[in-house]
């Protein structure tokens, strides 16, 4: 399925989640307006709610309390994406220039704090203190995830179970806390608010392992940011990672190079390093691993239109080209 087909089973949620944050986003402060719609309104995919209103409706949720949650998700998503590109000085992102670069850090770091604060007030509307738990916990790895993402920053000795404990922390908590959300408003059995869970991380994992092998695809003018933006900020990814690993030795001291320089100056010798090894394969059967799994923790849920669409998510994870 493509993203269109995997919305069909909750199209009506969806705008009424857009609405939403339409709605939450307003404050009587001009720049607040002004940076919030840029972002929110910027193009992105909208998995992440997607997979909280699809989990909900898997789980056999009929009230609407799914897209408070959907549009509580997007907002914490989109206040890491203003501090993270403030950390890692971005200036591009889904092919728009960042809101650091228009309105500068002070103001893109205080509007991401108003959104965490307003995806607060939201969770406190709905009243459940398990959902709070949830949330909170989860505000509190992804920060977590941004420190040691920080640790490792230009760090060549940076291995993969250091990189995987920081998208797992950054990237996959979040989903996998949208996906555990939508068992618990249904108010599900333990194994089955597990099973969504799991899904839910071993999603969010696939998804930021291809973003990482994407990062070095010469070809892709879709992904919305400069090949080897990572390599730039000095950010030790999977693919160079790997590429040290099984590469020569003269490879190894170039990526080593790289990562404690950062930078883009020899980046097409760097891509060209990286390609001579498996390790974009590598990455990709990793994601796809991951994939598999997050399909295979539905096997917990009865069959369903949106419980289909779940599975087809995870594919699309995997599949997509940016």
């Amino acid at each position: 399925m493509d993203l269109s087909a995997i919305r069909l089973p909750v199209v009506e949620d969806s705008k009424s989640v857009d609405a939403l944050i339409v709605r939450r986003l307003r404050s009587d402060v001009v720049l607040i307006n002004q940076i919030g719609h840029y972002i929110v309104n910027s193009g992105g995919k909208r998995l992440r709610p997607l997979s909280v209103l699809l989990a909900a409706r898997t789980c056999g949720y009929s009230g609407a309390h799914h897209i408070d949650m959907a549009a509580v998700i997007e907002f914490i998503h989109t206040a890491t994406l203003l501090h993270d590109d403030v950390v890692d000085s971005s200036e591009l992102r889904r092919n728009q220039e960042t809101a650091n670069v228009v309105w500068g850090n002070e103001a893109s770091v205080l509007v991401g704090d108003f959104l965490y604060s307003r995806a607060f007030e939201m969770m406190v509307d709905v009243g459940n203190m398990r959902i709070m738990e949830i949330l909170a916990h989860a505000t509190n790895r992804i920060a977590e995830g941004e420190v040691l993402q920080l640790l490792n920053t230009k760090d060549p000795d940076t291995d993969e179970a250091r990189y995987m404990e920081v998208i797992v922390r950054k990237t996959a908590t979040l989903f996998e806390a949208g996906t555990r959300l939508g068992a618990v408003l249904a108010e599900s059995p333990d194994y089955i608010e597990t099973a969504m869970a799991d899904y839910g991380r071993h999603l969010g994992i696939a998804f930021q392992l291809i973003d990482d092998a994407l990062d070095y695809d010469t070809g892709n003018a879709e992904l919305g940011k400069n090949v080897g933006d990572d390599l730039d900020e000095g950010k030790p990814t999977l693919p160079v990672l790997r590429a040290m690993q099984v590469g020569t030795a003269e490879q190894r001291q170039l990526l080593r190079e790289a990562i404690e320089r950062g930078g883009r100056e020899r980046i097409d010798d760097v891509i060209r390093a990286i390609a001579s090894t498996d390790a974009i394969q590598y990455t990709t059967q990793l994601a796809l691993d991951h994939a598999r799994l997050a399909r295979e923790a539905l096997s917990a849920l009865p069959p369903s239109d949106a419980a289909e669409a779940l599975a087809a998510l995870a594919d699309f994870a995997v599949s997509r080209t940016h």
